[in-house]
C-alpha cells in the first residue's frame, strides 16, 4: 500500500470519527440522553440517533470499528460498543488495544462474554483468554468440542512471544498418493478456504509433513498428475516453541504468506499466516516504543488520571533520582561556574548532544538484537566508540570554535571540544552496554533505555565538562 493510499484511508477514518462524534454530541444534548452502557433502555427521543449510529457502525470494517473505539472517551466508547452487533463483538475485541479491550470486557456481563468468545476460532480464543474472567473462560472451554478443547489447551500452553502463540489450526492437508483432480474435488466440497491459504500441506497417515502444494501451481498443472510429483519438499517448517521474532524474520526473508508448524516428531499441528505475523510486528513495535519511555501497554489514552499516574510514576521516580544526581554534580562545581559564567551556558549543549548520540546507539543495538544480527558485541563496541570519537572531533571542534568566537577564550574552546568527545564516547559505551545487559538479564532491551542513557549522559556530561574546565581554565 502506498503512502498516499494510507494517508487517504486515515483521512477517511478521521472523517467517519468526526461524524460519529457529532452524532454522539447530539445524543448528549438531548433532554434525556441515553445512560452510559445502557442504550437498550434509551428514551424515545434518542432512538432515531441511535439507529443512525448503529447503521453507520454496521457498515464499517471490524478494524475501523476498533479504531473508532480506541479514539473515543470511555463514556462515548461504551455507547458505541452497545450499538455494535453482538456477532461482531469477539472479533472486535481481538482488534482493539489491550487497554481498550479491558474497558470493554469490564462493561460486559458473563453471558455476553461467553457468546462473543464462542464465535471465535480456537487460536483466537487463546489470544483473548488472558483478559477473560476465569469463570467465562471455563464456560467457553466446556462449550467446545473435544478436539477444539485440546487445541485451545495446547495454544494456551505456549509462551506469549512464541510461534505457538501465533499458530492457527485451520488449514488444508492432503495425502501424497492422490491426484490433483482429487485434491480439487476435495477443495470444492469445502464451504470456503481458510484465510490466507496459499499452500495445501501434504502429510502421510501419521500427519508427518512431507511437503506442500502451492495453490498457484495446482491451478496450472495437469489434473492427472499425482500430488507427490507436483508438491515441493522444500517447505519452511516452524516449531511452536520457536521465538515469534524468528518467525517474523523468516516471513520477511522468504516473502511467505503461510508456513507450517510441526512438533518434535515432524507432525503437522498448525500454521502461521502473514496476518498473524503483521499483527505481532505491530504490537511489538508499539510495545518497544512505550518501553523506551518506561511505559506499559495497559494505559489507554483515555484512562483515568490515577491509572495513568500508576503507569508512569516508576520511571519518573528513577528520572527524579538521576536528575538530583546531575544537580549534585553541578553543585560540586558551583565555585567554577561563579568564576566563569560561560560554563553555565555551554554545559547543557554537551549533555544534550551526548543524550541524543546515546539514544541513536541504543536504537541500533536494540534493532540488531531484535533481528538476531548481533553476533560480535566486542567489534560493535569498538565500532561505536570510533563513531563517537569522530563525531566528537567534528562537532566538538565546531562547538569549540563557536565558544572561542563567543567568549574569545581559546582554552574554553579546547575544553568544549574535549568534553564533547569524551561524553560521546561515554554515550556510545552505555548505548551498547545498557541493552546488552538488559538482554542478558532476560529483560526487554528497550525497557526504559532512553531514560537510563539520558541520566548517564547528563551527569557524565556535566562532570566531564565542568571537571575539565576546573582543571584547565581556573
Amino acid at each position: 500500500m502506498t503512502d498516499t493510499s494510507q494517508k487517504k484511508e486515515l483521512e477517511d477514518l478521521q472523517e467517519i470519527l468526526r461524524e460519529l462524534r457529532a452524532l454522539l454530541r447530539r445524543l448528549q444534548d438531548l433532554e434525556e440522553p441515553p445512560a452510559r452502557n445502557d442504550v437498550v433502555g434509551a428514551p424515545a427521543a434518542a432512538r432515531p440517533l441511535l439507529d443512525v449510529l448503529r447503521a453507520r457502525l454496521d457498515a464499517l470494517h471490524l478494524a475501523d470499528v476498533a479504531f473508532v473505539l480506541e479514539a473515543l472517551p470511555l463514556e462515548e466508547r461504551l455507547i458505541v460498543w452497545d450499538l455494535v452487533k453482538a456477532e461482531r463483538d469477539g472479533e472486535i475485541l481481538l482488534e482493539v488495544s489491550d487497554a481498550v479491550r479491558e474497558t470493554l470486557i469490564e462493561s460486559m456481563d458473563d453471558e455476553e462474554l461467553v457468546a462473543a468468545t464462542e464465535q471465535l476460532d480456537t487460536d483466537e480464543i487463546a489470544d483473548l483468554a488472558p483478559d477473560l474472567p476465569e469463570g467465562v473462560l471455563e464456560d467457553v472451554f466446556q462449550s467446545l468440542p473435544e478436539e477444539e478443547r485440546l487445541q485451545l489447551r495446547a495454544a494456551m500452553s505456549y509462551a506469549e512471544d512464541s510461534v505457538g502463540a501465533l499458530m492457527a489450526f485451520d488449514m488444508v492437508s492432503v495425502r501424497e498418493d492422490i491426484t490433483l483432480e482429487a485434491v480439487t474435488r476435495y477443495l470444492r466440497r469445502l464451504d470456503e478456504l481458510p484465510d490466507h491459504t496459499d499452500l495445501v500441506f501434504v502429510v502421510d497417515r501419521g500427519r508427518h509433513l512431507k511437503g506442500a502444494l502451492p495453490i498457484s501451481k495446482m491451478i496450472v498443472t495437469d489434473l492427472d498428475v499425482m500430488v507427490s510429483a507436483a508438491m515441493s519438499t522444500e517447505v519452511v517448517r516452524l516449531h511452536p516453541d520457536d521465538p515469534a521474532q524468528e518467525a517474523a524474520q523468516t516471513f520477511e526473508r522468504y516473502d511467505l504468506v503461510s508456513a507450517a508448524v510441526v512438533d518434535d516428531a515432524g507432525r503437522l499441528i498448525g500454521r502461521v499466516t502473514v496476518n498473524a505475523v503483521v499483527d505481532y510486528i505491530r504490537d511489538s513495535t508499539e510495545a518497544e516504543q512505550l518501553a523506551q519511555a518506561g511505559l506499559r501497554e495497559e494505559e489507554d489514552i483515555f484512562s483515568s488520571v490515577w491509572d495513568s499516574v500508576k503507569n508512569r510514576w516508576a520511571w519518573l521516580a528513577v528520572n527524579l533520582v538521576t536528575a538530583f544526581i546531575a544537580s549534585r554534580v553541578i553543585g560540586a562545581f558551583e565555585g567554577s561556574i561563579e568564576k566563569l559564567v560561560a560554563l553555565a551556558a555551554l554545559m547543557p549543549i554537551v549533555a544534550g548532544i551526548g543524550g541524543n548520540s546515546g539514544n541513536q546507539t541504543i536504537t541500533m543495538i536494540v534493532r540488531s538484537i531484535a533481528l538476531g544480527q548481533l553476533q560480535n558485541a566486542r567489534m560493535l563496541f569498538f565500532k561505536e566508540i570510533s563513531v563517537a570519537l569522530l563525531n566528537g572531533l567534528i562537532w566538538g571542534g565546531i562547538l569549540g570554535l563557536v565558544a572561542y568566537w563567543l567568549y574569545e577564550n581559546p582554552e574554553l574552546g579546547l575544553v568544549m571540544t574535549g568534553a564533547m568527545m569524551l561524553n560521546l564516547v561515554l554515550a556510545a559505551m552505555m548505548g551498547v552496554f545498557i541493552p546488552l545487559a538488559m538482554d542478558k538479564l532476560g529483560r526487554d532491551p528497550a525497557l526504559g533505555s532512553s531514560v537510563m542513557i539520558t541520566a548517564v549522559t547528563d551527569s557524565g556530561g556535566f562532570f566531564i565538562f565542568l571537571g575539565l574546565a576546573t582543571l584547565f581554565l581556573l
